[in-house]
């Protein structure tokens, strides 16, 4: 009798063994778990379109046959025009933009040249800007930039009576700030101004009257925004 109920509380105690072994094993280990990786979306690109207004702050230093012009000036024309621009960003504050597009302007006399119709050229302004974009404000994402132009000038027009009229293709420092408004992740909207500091040398009838010409262009743009 007592062999028996020996064996019993064997079979029990194996029985209760097995079964908390198999429970065990049915319940999720914590190691096993697979870890959810959040996917960034950031890009490093970004482009725009944007409609410029190219505004002059003209001013000139003339000569005619090496004696200056006393009280001799240019009014060079305002021009509105299309523009593309391409953004790279190293870090998420970190970028460089290059900026392309042409613009037409009409050169005229002023002071004591007064009337006188001068010229015409078209400018290729290519611009590339180191920026610093601050972090968002909402959908706001203002940034500053600073950079260097080269603006070549091309397809000039002599007028008024004028036999030729040059400007030489010149380096200049360009300034920035703007702001992109995000719609959503990809589309936004731009506002950007920015200030070239730019004076070639500039040479009319062959050289008769020579000098220089500052442009020094305000750039007030607006356009559209897509970041990949």
């Amino acid at each position: 009798m007592t062999s028996r109920i020996a064996l019993a509380s064997l079979a029990a105690a194996l029985l209760g063994a097995t079964t908390l072994g198999a429970t065990a094993s049915d319940l999720p280990s914590r190691k096993a778990a697979p870890s959810m990786t959040a996917i960034d979306p950031w890009s490093p690109w970004m482009i725009r379109g944007r409609a410029l207004v190219v505004m002059p702050q003209e001013s000139a230093s003339l000569r005619a046959g090496g004696a200056p012009i006393v009280g001799g000036d240019v009014s060079i024309s305002t021009s509105v025009v299309p523009e593309l621009d391409i953004t790279y960003f190293f870090t998420r504050n970190i970028a460089v933009e290059l900026i392309l597009g042409v613009t037409p302007h009409n050169v005229k006399g002023a002071g004591t040249l007064a009337g006188a119709r001068i010229g015409s050229a078209w400018l290729l302004p290519p611009t590339l800007t180191l920026q610093y974009h601050f972090d968002p404000i909402g959908a706001f994402k203002p940034y500053v930039g600073a950079g260097i132009n080269y603006t070549v000038f091309f397809d000039e027009k002599a007028k008024g009576g004028f036999s030729s009229f040059d400007l030489k293709d010149s380096f200049g420092l360009a300034l920035q700030a703007g702001v992109d408004i995000m719609i959503d992740r990809h589309w936004g909207i731009n506002f950007d101004v920015k200030k070239i500091f730019l004076e070639p040398k500039v040479k009319v009838n062959g050289g008769a009257i020579t000098g220089k010409a500052k442009i020094d262009p305000w750039i007030f743009g607006t356009g559209v925004t897509y970041r990949f």
